[in-house]
């Protein structure tokens, strides 16, 4: 029987599970794919480089988004296209700009009606 060739992932997928910026990862990392293997071993055993991606940025959307409690979504309108270091997080978050006090109550009352909607159905199921 032949011996299984191990699952890789191209460096953006295993970037995007990591949660950290593509482009600001190491060359070696960008140019190559990742096996599951190595994937594992990024998580259980972090290189310095990853754990400074994480801790100081520069962030994907995602994490940008997550960090200031806003949508994606809400990035985008506020123009914010670009990857962020942990400092810039912090100033927004410092300095409160309108927009990010708007994006954070839009999605405030999304994940309140998202909550009320759930809530019905349940509550419905148990009446059935």
């Amino acid at each position: 029987m032949s011996e299984k060739t191990p699952q890789s992932m191209k460096p953006a997928t295993a970037a995007k599970k990591l949660g950290i910026y593509l482009p600001a990862a190491p060359a070696e990392f960008q140019e190559g794919s990742v096996t599951r293997a190595q994937y594992n071993e990024l998580l259980e055993n972090p290189p310095a480089w990853l754990e400074e991606l994480r801790a100081n940025g520069p962030h994907p959307r995602p994490v940008v988004a997550h960090k200031l409690n806003v949508s994606i979504s809400g990035l985008a309108r506020a123009e914010i296209t670009e990857a962020l270091t942990t400092a810039e997080i912090e100033a927004l978050l410092a300095d409160r700009p309108e927009w990010l006090q708007q994006e954070r109550a839009s999605l405030a009352a999304v994940r309140a009606e998202e909550k009320r909607v759930r809530d019905a159905a349940a509550a419905k199921g148990d009446r059935s």
